[in-house]
C-alpha cells in the first residue's frame, strides 16, 4: 500500500468515526474538541448564514455582532 493511500484512508476513518459519534449522540466533550481540531487542522471554516446551526449559535450568544467580531479577531492574532 502506498503511503498516500494509507494517509487518505486514515484521514477518512478518523473523520468518519468523529462524525458517527457526533451524529449518534455518543460524542464526549473530548470527541467534540477533537472534531473541532480536525476541522481546524484541515482549514475547514464555516460561515454563519441563515438556516445554519452556526448562525443559530451566534444569535443565541449574549453579545452583539461587534463584540463577537472583536472576540474572534483577538483570538486569531499571533501570541
Amino acid at each position: 500500500m502506498d503511503i498516500d493511500k494509507l494517509l487518505a484512508d486514515l484521514h477518512m476513518a478518523v473523520g468518519s468515526e468523529l462524525l458517527e459519534r457526533i451524529q449518534t449522540g455518543e460524542a464526549k466533550p473530548a470527541d467534540i474538541a477533537n472534531a473541532i481540531k480536525f476541522l481546524k487542522d484541515n482549514d475547514i471554516q464555516a460561515l454563519a448564514v441563515d438556516d445554519n446551526p452556526l448562525k443559530g449559535l451566534i444569535d443565541s450568544l449574549p453579545f452583539d455582532q461587534e463584540g463577537i467580531m472583536d472576540a474572534v479577531n483577538s483570538n486569531n492574532k499571533p501570541h
